[in-house]
């Protein structure tokens, strides 16, 4: 049997693709290998928010040739569309496609390997209007299901490469999300998390439904239980929005707002489209709505011009706004970004020291957050056995807080309610009290 083997570096987004792209492999015959064995093609699903990103990618491509020197090698994703020339200079790769075209990936891969000829399918997105349909038929687990529904940025972040090698913003159809929607529900799907590159615009290409819309018809579909966001846009959150979801108990308590600074000048830099104010605002007005929302973000440190000040400031932002769980990156210039031309790029010890800071801060807060839930009782979504403990079974709460409790297989897939009883480390530790 012929075979292909994935490596995907990045985002949820990323990762969606390569399932997708397995299956288009699967329906021509093909078996997916681990990446570590020999396979007649190997796919690298790269990415370039970072350096290190790249120069992952870059090392993938050549620990796979040498598995096996007469695979075929095809690149696809955001390092590919970015940067086309430098990939071609790479020594065994055969196809390159970028953020486009993956529909394409079998039928390239099979020409190439046919015609002995590199291919180089990195469009220009002016060539792009529509929503490229990617999507997974063959369900393989039970428990959360990941739906891309829009593809894109026009944000332009000023540190942020991801509008040049994912392009403008295109939405999928909401007659194709619904019907997704339906079929994630007959394979035994509890939750969906609608995903995307910048969520929050869904529809502004199209002029005919928003992100609330999508919401409301999925909301509809018998079967589905959970409706989770992925990171959203602060300035997607108004009255509007959280009346109306608040009213709709299959939305999860939990938004993932991007920050990125807790500084006003930081922001402005940045080209951040809301002050800390509007934010903070923001965060108010989901717990008047969701008194215990869990509530997660990003944060940038060392970002070109950021002094101790600065730094401070976002500091003491992330302690007042209380949040249940932070991620820290520190600044990584790329070529192409008005950012890294930047004067007052900082050193690389202060970025790991505030980098240190802050993570210690969010492992505080996350303890603060959780401590909350003691003696609560929570509905939990079991996704499979504790890899530590085996006889526990673990999953999430509709604010994304991860519990464990007694129990075994019998409770993949479903939600059941759970009284907390303590913690452990990252995780809520529970007790089923019916099943």
């Amino acid at each position: 049997m012929k075979t292909v083997a994935f490596h995907t570096l990045g985002c949820k987004v990323n990762q969606y693709e390569t399932e997708a792209m397995e299956e288009l492999f699967e329906k021509e015959g093909y078996k997916v290998v681990e990446p570590s064995e020999i396979a007649d093609i190997y796919v690298i699903n790269t990415c370039t928010v970072t350096n290190l990103g790249d120069r992952k990618s870059r090392q993938f491509i050549r620990r796979s040739k040498k598995l096996n020197k007469d695979s075929t090698i095809a690149v696809v994703g955001c390092y590919a569309q970015v940067s086309p020339d430098e990939i071609e200079k790479i020594e065994g790769v055969d196809v390159i496609i970028g953020t486009s075209d993956r529909e394409k990936i079998v039928q390239l891969c099979q020409e190439a390997k046919k015609d002995n000829i590199k291919i180089n399918k990195v469009r220009d997105f002016k060539e792009l209007k529509d929503f490229e349909e990617l999507k997974i038929e063959d369900i393989k687990f039970k428990t959360r299901a990941y739906m891309k529904i829009q593809e894109g940025c026009n944000q332009y972040c000023s540190y942020c490469i991801i509008p040049y090698a994912r392009g403008p913003i295109r939405s999928r159809s909401l007659e194709n999300i619904i019907k997704e929607g339906k079929r994630l529900s007959q394979a035994g799907f509890k939750e969906i998390i609608l995903t995307g590159i910048h969520v929050a615009s869904y529809g502004k290409d199209r002029g005919d439904y928003t992100l609330l819309d999508v919401i409301k018809e999925i909301n509809k579909i018998d079967g589905i239980e959970r409706i989770r966001l992925s990171s959203i846009e602060p300035t997607l959150i108004d009255e509007k929005f959280m009346k109306t979801v608040s009213n709709m108990p299959k939305v999860c308590d939990h938004f993932h707002l991007s920050l990125q600074s807790g500084s006003d000048s930081t922001l402005k830099d940045m080209n951040r489209k809301y002050t800390t104010d509007e934010y903070r605002k923001i965060v108010y007005l989901i717990r008047e709505y969701m008194p215990y929302a869990g509530i997660t973000t990003d944060i940038i440190v060392g970002f070109p011009g950021e002094g101790d000040k600065e730094f401070q400031e976002t500091y003491n932002f992330v302690r007042e706004i209380e949040f249940s769980r932070i991620h820290v990156f520190k600044y990584s210039p790329r070529i192409g970004t008005p950012a890294s031309r930047f004067k007052n790029q900082v050193h690389g010890s202060i970025k790991h020291e505030r980098s240190e800071r802050l993570i210690h801060l969010g492992e505080e807060l996350m303890i603060e957050f959780n401590k909350k839930f003691i003696n609560k009782k929570m509905p939990v979504l079991f996704e499979e056995e504790s890899k530590i403990a085996p006889e526990y079974m673990e999953g999430y709460t509709t604010n994304y807080v991860r519990v464990k409790a007694l129990g075994d297989s019998k409770l993949e897939g479903k939600i059941v309610p759970v009284k907390i009883i303590g913690i452990d480390g990252e995780n809520l530790i529970g007790e089923i009290e019916e099943f």
